[in-house]
């Protein structure tokens, strides 16, 4: 196991499931971590909650990760050891029907949930490859799995995320680099805020995190290429 030597990356890590993600590896593993989201405030925030929870080396960048150039222009800071965990998880919900959605809020859920996690795992392979283990996390949906009446654009987004990912596992079967996608259910994040739903109805974030975790203790021999987590209850429709 040699994952403990490397840099956890996550995108989102400065809010709901990508904060847990990294409260998460902050309280049960020596990982250095790395957060990317577009609010540094928040940003600062969630790098202390990070350090408070006991990780020694906690680094953020602020990124618009719809912006290409922006993606090609990050850079691990000095200090950091080398990427080993990318975990995908920033993206965006549109709860619309197709027939009212625009051409771009359809666009831009493509380039948060599909075209965002391709650039940036494009720009970390190399690196990735140079370590004696690497892991990829992408955050999917069960909106991957099925149509999605009323948020269409979203679920074909995911849809695409899903198509990279199996093939992106396909690729990399031969390497030192395992892919693993997470098709979530509802989950108790920042998507929720101003809709009157009661928590515990929903997967809570920490469960997620919980399971991240948990791939990175897995021995070389497996992989978990496919994984869906869904409420207990089943889903909630949206008021």
């Amino acid at each position: 196991m040699a994952f403990h030597n490397s840099t956890v990356v996550i995108t989102g890590g400065s809010r709901g499931i990508g904060r847990q993600i990294a409260l998460g590896f902050a309280r049960d593993t020596a990982h250095a971590l790395m957060l990317i989201a577009r609010d540094s405030t928040a940003l600062d925030k969630a790098r202390k909650d990070c350090i408070d929870a006991g990780c020694k080396k906690v680094e953020t960048a602020v990124c618009d990760l719809t912006v290409p150039e922006e993606i090609q222009d990050l850079e691990l800071p000095a200090g950091l050891p080398g990427v080993g965990v990318l975990v995908n998880n920033a993206g965006t919900f549109l709860l619309k029907p197709l027939a009212g959605t625009t051409p771009d809020e359809f666009r831009r859920q493509w380039e948060i949930n599909a075209m965002a996690p391709f650039l940036l795992t494009r720009k970390l392979l190399p690196g990735l490859l140079q370590q004696e283990r690497g892991l990829v996390v992408n955050i999917s949906s069960v909106g991957a799995l099925s149509g999605q009446p009323q948020s269409g654009a979203y679920s074909s987004s995911k849809h695409a995320l899903l198509g990279f990912s199996r093939s992106l596992r396909l690729e990399l079967r031969n390497t030192s680099v395992a892919v693993t996608t997470i098709n979530l259910g509802q989950t108790m994040s920042t998507s929720w805020e101003g809709v009157e739903v009661d928590p515990d109805e929903l997967i809570d974030p920490s469960d997620v995190a919980g399971l991240i975790v948990s791939l990175t203790r897995m021995s070389s021999r497996s992989v978990a290429e496919e994984i869906t987590l869904r409420p207990r209850k089943g889903d909630r429709k949206p008021d």
